[in-house]
């Protein structure tokens, strides 16, 4: 078996590629904007390249400027920007929303069961008890960040127990895939479907999550753990052409990029050493993907938690979304990041 390589000006290239077509959307305050401007923070932190910063300091501060949007759990996913704006430019105002989103998470945001959070969409009591994969990207993913830049420790171990809970809900001990959902009143998994992109919310943020933590905490064997077991299944499920589908276990259903970027960025970060094929094989499919004015094509639309297979199966994949814009960057990326396979445990 072959290291897998990839060509470091390629993957630039592409990089930016994607970047400035993701400049060129559309945006309101919520989870799509915020992961594609996460997708453009990680950009600017692999690249140093001072336009995305420019970029987003502009659009923020216009956008401010109107008003944000009452808060929810999806439009904590803006809180990652705030984190690196900080970063980039010391200006206090983005840690000091930082810090308004999490306090809602903390003390506003809807739980459930052991204090898990409820995801929700909107200012309303959107799913009552349902936890969604979404939720760890969007919520527990920022709030840990936050955590360790402030060396928090209730943020770390609130963000750490919705981990440990979204697994215990949504991770099937038989085929270690994630499901889209738990509904807490129904003590089910609702239609029950391995749905590609949960599964990518899961993975890259375990993946991420996991380098944060020291081997003394005891979620780091948890995480990780979890982690190593959802790769070994998904690499199993890969399709020749490098990509997942967005029914992970039936090959009836389209092939869909945004799931198979994140899965690839976990994997990617993981770096299991017997995953080089399948690496290999990953970014060829996600290359073949993206236009060359650096749409990223075949993402799904937004989608709830549908009522059946055929239901997922028609979900449109025509438009250009913020998610595939921001699970694809963050995926070329891990890719500049992350260059020798190690074992994570």
């Amino acid at each position: 078996m072959r290291k897998f390589e990839c060509d470091e000006q390629e993957v630039k290239e592409l990089l930016d590629r994607v970047v400035r077509r993701t400049m060129n959307m559309d945006f309101t305050w919520n989870w799509s904007c915020g992961v594609a401007f996460y997708g453009i923070c990680k950009a600017w932190e692999a690249t140093g390249n001072q336009e995305y910063i420019d970029f987003l300091v502009k659009w923020v501060d216009e956008y401010l400027e109107l008003g944000i949007p009452p808060l929810m759990v999806n439009s904590c996913a803006m809180g990652h920007t705030m984190l690196t704006l900080h970063e980039a430019t010391g200006d206090s105002k983005y840690l000091d929303l930082a810090l308004m989103k999490a306090e809602y998470l903390r003390k506003d945001a809807i739980r459930f069961g052991k204090d898990v959070f409820q995801h929700t969409v909107s200012s309303k009591n959107d799913f009552p008890e349902q936890a969604w994969a979404d939720t760890l990207f969007m919520a527990a993913y920022f709030l840990i960040r936050l955590g360790f830049k402030l060396d928090n420790k209730e943020y770390i171990d609130d963000a750490l127990n919705q981990f440990y809970w979204h697994e215990e809900y949504l991770q099937d001990t038989k085929t270690n895939l994630f499901y889209h959902a738990w509904d807490n009143t129904r003590q089910d998994h609702l239609s029950g479907i391995y749905w590609g992109r949960a599964n990518a919310w899961a993975a890259y943020t375990m993946a991420q999550t996991h380098k944060m933590l020291n081997p003394f905490m005891p979620m780091w064997m948890q995480i990780g753990g979890a982690l190593g077991d959802q790769l070994s299944a998904l690499v199993r499920l890969q399709s020749p052409e490098g990509m997942w589908h967005t029914i992970l276990d039936d090959e009836t259903s389209y092939l869909e990029t945004s799931a198979s970027a994140g899965i690839a960025a976990a994997m990617t970060i993981y770096a299991q050493p017997l995953h080089q094929n399948y690496m290999a094989r990953a970014y060829e499919g996600i290359r073949a993907n993206i236009d060359e004015d650096g749409s990223v094509r075949n993402v799904s639309a937004g989608t709830a938690v549908m009522y059946s297979a055929d239901d997922y199966k028609v979900i449109s994949k025509k438009r250009v979304q913020g998610w595939g814009q921001g699970l694809a960057l963050a995926y070329l990326v891990a890719l500049l990041q992350n260059k020798e396979p190690v074992s994570a445990i």
